[in-house]
């Protein structure tokens, strides 16, 4: 009998499938019935954590929510030998000589990940393409190594890639930038299923939410989508072969094409230039086109304040938003950070190639997620929180500041 912790885990299934032993033993799991017939809304779910020192609480909303969301069944759903891939948002930094985290929170995600593995789920594994050079997290890994999550080495040789060994490749539909995308094992096999666990906050390109968190499924350094050229016509020798042949030609005819359509901030001479998020947008949307998602999620419960100059330091939203479709939940994200998505043009060229329906928030259903069950709401039932960023600064704006222009959805819908 095994008597490790990781043994006495194993030996029951905890309260989310308790009350499916007396009907037969589960043998599948699944998401919640309302969010499986209502595919392209986005949920959102109100926590109660009193800072983001609380711990406690933070590990009380992941498992609270797991529970809520996730179902152990006898009968029907995704069977429990599935391999479950975690990919969260994993940032540290230095502050006063300590590691903090600003990407998702690990109490929460230590939560979430105890009720995927109450279900009966016992074969995760993490991928993450930086793990282990710039944001490694001890946290994570005492997560990792209780509930039995095998954890990927990230880092690729250049032979790795002349042998096309030791990882899996997706050739993205109508490709713009990568002909072929590397993506670590397990991803692309049988049996899969993938959980995206992003985190609230701002970046170059607006907001870091759950279409760019998913970059780092990519195998290192393909997963560098936002140096612009330089990680495209300058690639090393050994990445050359998986660039589109077409790829200059390509870009620059999208790029022309979407400054004549008066795409805003595209004369800013910021250093993450309008070419760089052209650049980033194909990249992101190559490499999505490739990838079938179970669940995406954004953790919201806090997030940092990234303009040095504001005296206010961080904020404490208290939510947690997911959903099946990932563009639809960056929208919904986009305007409660304070920011009109019809001027983040990574969503309107998502739309132009066919990987989304929409880039209007306006469109999208939008759920409170209560304990009672889901509530159909408005979007500004819900408080905004002005998450500034360094997108693409007009002349003399601030480098941090928001992208809130007004935007005229009715005349711009493709």
């Amino acid at each position: 009998m095994d008597l490790s912790r990781r043994g006495l885990l194993g030996a029951g299934f905890g309260a989310a499938a308790s009350g499916l032993l007396q009907a037969g033993t589960p043998r599948f799991f699944d998401l919640h019935p309302f969010i499986k017939a209502h595919p392209k809304a986005v949920f959102i779910r109100k926590t109660n954590v009193a800072s983001r020192l609380d711990f406690g609480g933070m590990r009380r909303e992941g498992l609270h929510l797991g529970r809520a969301i996730f179902e152990a069944r006898a009968d029907g759903g995704i069977p429990l030998t599935h391999r479950v891939v975690l990919k969260p948002n994993v940032l540290t930094v230095r502050e006063n000589g300590e590691r903090v985290n600003w990407g998702t929170d690990a109490d929460f995600y230590d939560g979430l990940i105890t009720a995927l593995h109450e279900t009966g789920l016992r074969r995760f594994h993490y991928v993450e393409a930086n793990y282990r050079s710039s944001r490694w997290s001890k946290k994570y890994d005492d997560t990792h190594e209780r509930l039995g999550v095998d954890v990927l080495e990230p880092h690729r040789r250049a032979v790795h890639y002349q042998r096309e060994q030791g990882m899996n490749w997706a050739k993205p539909d109508d490709a713009v930038v990568y002909a072929r995308v590397p993506h670590y094992p397990p991803i692309h096999e049988r049996d899969t299923w993938l959980f995206n666990i992003a985190k609230w906050r701002s970046h170059g390109m607006c907001l870091t939410q759950a279409c760019k968190n998913a970059q780092g499924l990519a195998v290192w350094p393909f997963q560098r989508f936002c140096p612009g050229w330089a990680m495209v016509t300058g690639v090393p020798d050994h990445m050359k072969p998986f660039i589109h042949k077409d790829v200059v030609s390509r870009v620059t005819r999208y790029f022309e094409s979407h400054k004549k359509m008066n795409f805003g901030r595209y004369a800013s001479d910021a250093k993450l230039s309008p070419m760089h998020q052209e650049i980033w947008a194909h990249k992101t949307c190559d490499h999505l086109s490739t990838l079938e998602f179970g669940m995406h999620m954004i953790e919201a419960i806090y997030a940092k304040n990234e303009d040095p100059a504001d005296p206010v330091r961080e904020f404490l939203p208290n939510f947690v938003m997911f959903a099946k479709d990932p563009f639809r939940l960056d929208l919904v994200g986009l305007w409660l950070g304070g920011h009109e998505p019809g001027n983040v043009h990574f969503y309107r060229i998502a739309k132009e190639r066919g990987l989304s329906d929409t880039f209007n928030p306006w469109d999208v259903d939008v759920y409170e997620w209560t304990d009672a069950g889901p509530v159909r709401r408005k979007l500004t039932d819900f408080p905004r929180t002005m998450l500034k960023t360094y997108y693409l600064q007009k002349e003399g704006e601030p480098l941090y500041h928001m992208v809130d222009e007004p935007f005229d959805y009715d005349r711009y819908k493709t």
